[in-house]
């Protein structure tokens, strides 16, 4: 014991007794023991968020459709007569609400580039003043998640129209049709053909009436040879020329 000024003891503190086994504990592996429950912790509390995340993920995916079907019922015709889609209409807008609040939003693609990360081209269309592959309708509308994408749109492209007759490459205004050509040149072929023929059945009279066969010889040849055609009409005239010369000079010698 201390005393004090006044002469008062003061009683003072004993050192607290330490386990055996407090002495014998491993302070570095009970640490690192730690450690790994820690992570073995972190480690199932993101599973259960990833799965938590792929229930809703799911959960928004459904919930899409449904307003997808709301948005096909809104056009029948039986309810539209029985005057039902304006309930259905209201509903879609709560429905389109709540999934705004989770970070649900829908794609604006028209006027855009398909990019295939958001969008599958289901058709094409051909547009003038467009560049190619530019999304002008959506057939099915895709939606966000948040920075990530639910669900890809269904979209319809825009493509370069077909050229017209006029832009066809090898076609040039005047040009010759082959097909004409080869009828000028086979009709033009034929006629030189004929003429050709004409000529040697003339030429071949000619022979035959200017040898020195008799008289009824000549005349046989001259039954059996065939008509001239036209325009051989100065060698049929010779020919009878000489026949005749040839008659006058056979009955000057019949007199001597």
């Amino acid at each position: 014991m201390t005393t004090q000024e006044s002469g008062t003891p003061v009683p003072t503190a004993e050192p607290l007794e330490v386990p055996q086994r407090a002495l014998d504990v491993d302070l570095a592996q009970a640490f690192s023991q730690l450690l790994f429950r820690a992570s073995l912790l972190q480690r199932l509390r993101d599973d259960e968020a990833r799965a938590a995340r792929a229930a809703q993920r799911d959960l928004l995916g459904l919930l899409v459709d449904v307003d997808d079907a709301l948005a096909a019922l809104s056009l029948d015709p039986e309810l539209v007569r029985l005057g039902r889609t304006s309930g259905i209409e209201a509903t879609r807008r709560r429905l389109l609400g709540k999934l705004a609040k989770a970070g649900v939003r829908p794609m604006r693609l028209e006027g855009m580039a398909a990019d295939p990360g958001l969008s599958e081209i289901v058709g094409t269309e051909a547009r003038t003043g467009l560049e190619p592959e530019t999304v002008v309708q959506s057939v099915v509308t895709g939606f966000f998640w948040n920075d990530e994408v639910l669900r890809r749109a269904q979209v319809v492209v825009a493509t370069a129209p077909p050229p017209t007759s006029a832009e066809l490459p090898g076609t040039a205004v005047g040009a010759v049709d082959p097909t004409d050509t080869a009828g000028a040149t086979d009709t033009a072929g034929a006629t030189d053909i004929a003429d050709t023929a004409g000529a040697g059945t003339a030429s071949t009279g000619e022979t035959a009436e200017a040898g020195p066969d008799r008289e009824g010889a000549g005349r046989t040849a001259a039954r059996e040879a065939p008509a001239a055609p036209a325009g051989t009409g100065r060698a049929a005239a010779g020919g009878r020329n000489r026949k005749n010369w040839s008659r006058s000079s056979r009955a000057k010698r019949r007199k001597r």
